[in-house]
């Protein structure tokens, strides 16, 4: 009879500890992580319209972040409350301009291998704010983006895009751009 008040002890305390480190992983997990269904189109070819991403929410509390990064953000205008996903492309302090379907940073033509098509509207060169960023859609031509006038708060930053988890076909990190460093 001992012995099974014994396996019954144990069990419950394996179960009870079981428990507990799942509920510890999951809240650690809704911390760090945020799951998205993008509902825009403004990013194809890169992320499209119903593909779900894993944003990670703290990677920008070890460093700033870059240009290439794939980004979610709160709109400034609260329009619908849904969250803006863009690329980065201009960096605080730096001046973009957009003449002839190309993107200039500080007046050097930027590689884009990731965009639909090149623009086919002209920005005159605007300086970007201190902790903002100026955010362009990969798919130019079908974007409500920073060459509307905007840029991005950085308070305003939810994460970085960081893993595709549907459809299956798009399984896989996220296509962040990484440049070179100047």
């Amino acid at each position: 009879m001992q012995l099974k008040v014994h396996i019954s002890r144990t069990f419950l305390k394996e179960a009870a500890f079981t428990i507990c480190l799942a509920l510890v992983i999951f809240i650690a997990v809704q911390a760090i992580l945020v799951q998205i269904v993008v509902e825009q189109t403004s990013m194809i070819p890169s992320v499209e319209d119903g593909q779900r991403v894993l944003i990670n929410k703290v990677t920008y509390y070890f460093h700033d972040p870059e240009r290439g990064d794939i980004i979610v953000f709160n709109p400034l205008d609260q329009s619908g409350k849904i969250p803006l996903i863009k690329r980065i492309v201009g960096l605080p302090g730096e001046t973009v301009e957009i003449e002839s379907g190309l993107v200039y940073i500080d007046e050097f033509p930027l590689e884009e291998p990731y965009i639909r098509s090149h623009p086919n509207y002209v920005l005159a060169p605007i300086i970007v704010p201190e902790q903002h960023y100026f955010v362009l859609g990969d798919n130019r031509n079908n974007s409500r983006d920073s060459h509307q006038g905007w840029t991005v708060p950085e308070d305003n930053i939810v994460g970085k895009a960081w893993i595709s988890i549907w459809p299956p076909d798009k399984w896989g990190l996220a296509p962040n751009y990484a440049y070179a460093s100047k």
